[in-house]
């Protein structure tokens, strides 16, 4: 049996909370980490293999750090948990099932091949040339990345972020549709389609989606604070058809502690997390381990 006295109440109640979506409030220094590596272990004492598990983290090495300690805990390996990011997962997933769209496999760029095309895209649009006000390739391509995790249009974010761009905003966006098409017609995935293919694949394949939930009966989300909405909605279609209750989820986060917005992470995923999962458990884990009382 795995050892159970170190917990808190609020810890032991999110560690052995039943089947069906846990959302887990984890303040600073609340021993969040703790939690999530006891529901591992606990989920694979209680005969859940490995494979079954899955694990989404916004770094490797957290996850990796999470297997070992449930390990360490367990006195046995579970590295059959599927462990990593969301975007890593995604690769994983689309290396399997490729796109609706493409003929054959598909190949993920990186900042160099997507700056390329950018360039190339302006070329055959023949927009900023000479133009000194016009923003940079590595501007251009950040812009874009903005406008898609945060699902907003070109205009929406150089009137929030870089209103003095507002005068190219036509362009930009043809530029972000251009980019679109090279991307479609050459066969390649940029960072931000690996989560957007997915969720599509998710909706439009029922074999692939029915295959994914069959194969991870138990998902855990750590810094579900960090989540964008297409991150949030990945993770509704893993546990179940939308028409039905979702399945086994537990999602650990802070809605005071989200630091990826650039990447478009959005505190509502939090907030809505009880009416996108119907039927939710809410666990607080509310004692902090790090500060003195004077401190607090």
């Amino acid at each position: 049996m795995i050892d159970i006295s170190t917990l808190n109440p609020a810890q032991l109640e999110a560690v052995t909370a039943p089947d069906g979506p846990v959302l887990v409030i984890a303040g600073a220094g609340s021993g969040k980490t703790r939690t999530v590596v006891h529901r591992l272990a606990g989920l694979a004492e209680q005969g859940v293999p490995a494979s079954d598990m899955l694990l989404l983290t916004f770094a490797r090495k957290a996850s990796r750090e999470m297997l070992l300690r449930a390990t360490d805990l367990l006195g046995y390996s579970i590295g059959g948990v599927h462990g990593g990011t969301f975007h890593s997962f995604a690769f994983s997933v689309l290396r399997q099932y490729r796109p609706a769209w493409a003929e054959g496999p598909v190949t993920v760029m990186d900042s160099a091949d997507s700056a390329s095309a950018i360039q190339q895209c302006k070329e055959r649009l023949k927009v900023g040339k000479g133009d000194r006000s016009f923003p940079k390739t590595q501007t251009i391509i950040g812009l874009l990345s903005k406008a898609r995790n945060k699902e907003i249009s070109i205009g929406d974010v150089l009137q929030r972020d870089a209103q003095h761009l507002l005068p190219h905003a036509d362009a930009l966006e043809s530029i972000g549709e251009a980019y679109r098409g090279y991307r479609r017609q050459h066969g390649l995935l940029d960072y931000d389609d690996l989560l957007f293919e997915l969720e599509a694949l998710l909706r439009e394949n029922p074999l692939a989606a029915a295959s994914l939930r069959q194969r991870f009966s138990h998902i855990l989300v750590d810094e579900y604070q960090d989540t964008n909405l297409v991150q949030a909605r990945i993770v509704r279609l893993l546990a179940g058809p939308l028409d039905g209750p979702p399945g086994n989820v537990m999602a650990v986060g802070d809605e005071a502690q989200s630091i990826y917005a650039f990447r478009g992470a959005n505190v509502r995923n939090i907030l809505d997390f009880p009416t996108l999962f119907p039927g939710a458990r809410v666990v607080r884990l509310e004692e902090n381990y790090r500060s003195t009382k004077p401190v607090l």
